[in-house]
């Protein structure tokens, strides 16, 4: 099994793009972040084409998420459990028995301000919400853009970026209380301690000169990871004409 996640910044703008990586890497779940679109708006039909089924919460202008699977979609909830939310940021889904829960976290704009403080309630929330569905489904996966980047590996300068938004201790903290619920960061324990990013700025030609971060993710349960056999960012595709700034990130499974 193939897994995959991407924030596209603006499906909109980018759904050619989606649509010829699915038929280049036939990925069985690929789990979308920042649609930037209405649900009404989502172009399912451009999925059913290609013979993908898909789960989607939209919102206008910002946010929004989906999961788009090769075959039946089942169990799906929308946001967060017991978390009322105006923002379109959490889907969860059945697939082959396996529980995926799609997120775009909060980003929190700078440790000294009030969508910060919002930041750490919101992943208190989150981490009900994924302790809930662990309680439904034995297998789980949570991937997406987490705007945290969890250690200084996944920093081009660590001392630039210390204490500040994406790096500060409170928000790693917040990705080692995820991971202490039963999961595993599997792009790390694949790729050791080899240096990688998923995001890059689009300012300061930040792409060509590897100014990234590490903040997409694809977290397993154990008997998940314990399957895990390969990895891969796809930054041929962060190099094209008019990218998002996130690169797809992806893992495979003998599952």
């Amino acid at each position: 099994m193939k897994i995959a996640t991407w924030n596209v910044n603006s499906l909109n703008v980018r759904l050619e793009q989606v649509i010829e990586w699915l038929n280049k890497h036939q990925p069985d779940v690929l789990a979308l972040q920042e649609l930037k679109q209405e649900q009404n708006k989502f172009p399912i039909n451009e999925f059913t084409k290609i013979n993908y089924n898909a789960a989607w919460l939209g919102q206008k202008t910002y946010n929004g998420v989906a999961l788009i699977c090769k075959d039946e979609i089942s169990d799906i909830v929308y946001g967060m459990t017991n978390f009322t939310d105006e923002q379109s940021r959490v889907i969860s889904a059945t697939y082959r028995n396996i529980r995926f829960i799609c997120v775009y976290c909060v980003n929190g704009e700078s440790i000294d301000s009030e969508k910060f403080i919002y930041k750490q309630q919101w992943f208190d929330a989150l981490n009900q919400h994924i302790i809930h569905e662990k309680n439904r489904y034995d297998n789980c996966v949570v991937l997406g853009d987490f705007n945290i980047a969890p250690a200084d590996i996944d920093v081009y300068d660590p001392q630039k970026w210390q204490g500040k938004i994406l790096c500060s201790d409170i928000e790693r903290e917040c990705f080692c209380r995820m991971l202490a619920l039963g999961f595993s960061d599997s792009i790390r324990e694949l790729s050791k301690e080899k240096q990688l990013f998923t995001w890059w700025d689009y300012r300061m030609n930040s792409f060509r000169r590897n100014l990234g971060m590490r903040i997409d993710h694809i977290l397993l349960t154990p008997q998940l990871m314990q399957c895990a056999n390969d990895f891969g960012v796809d930054t041929e595709q962060r190099a094209q004409e008019r990218p998002s700034d996130h690169a797809p990130v992806w893992i495979e499974c003998n599952w």
